[in-house]
């Protein structure tokens, strides 16, 4: 995993020859005249890194790339070249072990080293330190380890020895609320009512919460309005969490609602933070209201809310054309903000769709060189930018390097190699590698089924696509719109009028509306009159049997087809940009009271 390369060059009178660059060091043949060196010497060189520039990638591929270079020792012409011969794909980084490693342990140790020490105490039957217990507590809420805490919140509850205070309440309430367990934030609310304690801002939060994260959005509401009419009253905190709990249960006027309500009352204690504009921005996203969500991030440089990587993220995962985004990108980099890995992923993904796949490495590179740690998602938007264009050997590079970097393949990313294969057309390869998915302990789930399916229509093998439908069948995996569209297709392909009708009306009987590409199909079938009409009173258009209606009908051509991960599940494998707002209540100290006694 190395880069190669070959260097030309000439001397005004010190010398000329060539050499190669070899993982960013240029191996010389060069002899100086009147010197005594006798053999090619090692001279540092430019680092060969594609990620610093993608434009270059974009101008003449990684087999083409010319780049012009001067090293310290040596003297060339003007115009003297290095010229790419062969480009190590992911080389591995070493950050990417040492931290996956570090951070492992970290996590490990400290689970280990309380589960010790409680069940050492447990014996003893004696108390622990307070400063212990309060620290691990804290740690375990920087971790976000919410359900670890509240274990031992509970545990603690029983202890005879620890006196559990208001503040050890709120902490076990807040610990159910960011784990979504509306019965375990209604019992401790119960206990804080026995002992007396008022309802406060940070209880009622977490119960709203809690009612957010489990989908019972009505009942979050309900307490939010409670709030608003007789207190306690929202804080920021409270804000973010019900307009995150509103656009995750798509209550867009809800939450739009109170966001004009905070932005255009004066009376309000406090405006819309960054947070907020966050989830404004991102709803507009979901809702598909890309226009508001534009006039809404200028909005936070007219209110001086700072912009940070987020709101830009937030914008380029609205473009779909590969040169808006890395507009967007360019304008993040100027404004000084970093980019993270959802910047980087969503980049690649731009320029995988629009198949300019030198660029999309380009940038996972120029990623890993930033030493910013690729996710699992990450690469598996790589892979797929790869798949697209069926460049098996450079996407089996990808899925080996996810290995190497201790990500385990998951279903996506053996679903998006396969279709590398079937857009390869190399059906040979893709039923060694569907048999590879299985032996590697996974169930083949119905976006494996219509990969198969669809590059078996693709090579007009009917017999093949049948086959694997009634193993998938079998196997007791319900087919979705997408097979049924790729069984048309196969009947289609073999002017099969009669069985694309009897599919068409099972795609509609399992209660899947048939899409445009399945009407492009039956329509195009239709040869006679009487099949003409039957197609037009199935797809609902109106009957009109003229030769020119007929002749302009769309062709389907599923030769033209390519197979993503989209295609087959409704969502591109780049659904990375959802914001998880970060709603910790950092600015509470979880203390109990006996602390400051």
């Amino acid at each position: 995993m190395i880069a190669i390369g070959s260097f030309e060059g000439s001397g005004s009178g010190s010398g000329s020859g060539s050499g190669l660059i070899v993982g960013g060091l240029i191996w010389s043949g060069l002899v100086s005249r009147g010197s005594d060196l006798g053999t090619p010497s090692l001279i540092k060189g430019l680092p060969l890194r594609l990620g610093a520039n993608r434009g270059a990638a974009a101008a003449g591929g990684l087999n083409k790339l010319n780049v012009l270079v001067n090293p310290n020792g040596i003297k060339t012409r003007p115009n003297a070249r290095l010229k790419v011969v062969c480009h190590g794909m992911l080389a591995p980084r070493k950050f990417m072990q040492r931290r996956r490693k570090v951070e492992n342990h970290q996590t490990v140790r400290l689970l280990r080293r309380a589960e010790t020490t409680i069940k050492s105490q447990r014996t003893k039957g004696e108390a622990l330190p307070r400063d212990l217990v309060l620290g691990t507590l804290v740690r375990f809420k920087q971790l976000k380890k919410w359900k670890i805490v509240s274990e031992i919140l509970e545990w603690l509850r029983c202890q005879h020895w620890w006196s559990f205070s208001e503040m050890d309440y709120l902490m076990l309430i807040t610990a159910y609320g960011k784990i979504g367990d509306f019965n375990g934030a209604e019992r401790v609310l119960k206990y804080m009512n026995k002992k007396g304690y008022p309802p406060s801002v940070i209880s009622q939060t977490a119960l709203m919460e809690a009612y957010g994260r489990a989908g019972q959005y009505n009942k979050a509401e309900a307490i939010f309005r409670r709030m608003q009419s007789s207190g306690p009253e929202p804080s920021p905190v409270t804000y973010q969490i019900i307009l995150k709990s509103f656009v995750e249960g798509e209550k867009y006027q809800e939450a739009e609602n109170i966001f004009q309500s905070l932005l255009n009352e004066e009376r309000s204690s406090f405006k819309p933070d960054q947070k907020m504009f966050h989830m404004m921005i991102y709803m507009y996203k979901k809702s598909g209201n890309y226009d508001q969500a534009r006039r809404l991030f200028a909005q936070m440089a007219e209110k001086e809310v700072p912009q940070s990587t987020v709101t830009y993220n937030s914008l380029m995962s609205f473009e779909n054309d590969y040169k808006e985004v890395s507009k967007i990108y360019d304008q993040m980099q100027r404004a000084g903000l970093k980019p993270d890995v959802v910047s980087y992923a969503l980049l690649i993904n731009a320029y995988g769709k629009a198949r300019r796949e030198d660029e999309a490495l380009a940038v996972f590179e120029e990623m890993l060189d930033a030493g910013v740690r690729p996710t699992h998602k990450a690469y598996n938007i790589l892979l797929d930018a790869f798949a697209i264009s069926g460049m098996v050997d450079k996407a089996r590079i990808v899925f080996k390097s996810m290995r190497r970097d201790k990500f385990t393949p998951d279903l996506c990313s053996y679903a998006t190699m396969l279709s590398a294969y079937v857009n390869a057309s190399d059906m040979e390869g893709a039923e060694k590698f569907f048999r590879r998915l299985k032996e590697d302990g996974l169930r083949p789930n119905v976006v494996v089924y219509g990969t198969l399916m669809k590059g078996y229509a693709k090579g007009n093998n009917l017999e093949k696509v049948m086959r694997v439908y009634e193993r998938m069948r079998l196997q007791g995996v319900e087919p979705n719109q997408t097979i049924f569209t790729t069984i048309m297709d196969a009947h289609g392909k073999n002017s099969d009028f009669g069985s694309s009708v009897v599919w068409y009306k099972e795609m509609a009987a399992r209660g899947f509306p048939p899409d445009q590409k399945a009407k492009n199909i039956l329509l195009s079938l239709a040869k006679t009159p009487e099949e003409q009409e039957e197609a037009n009173k199935l797809v609902g258009n109106v009957v009109d049997l003229s030769e020119d209606k007929v002749s302009n009908l769309p062709d389907f051509d599923g030769n033209s087809e390519v197979q993503t991960n989209e295609d087959l599940t409704g969502e591109t494998v780049s659904k990375f940009s959802d914001l998880d707002v970060d709603d910790d209540d950092d600015d509470l100290d979880f203390v109990s009271s006996e602390e400051s006694q």
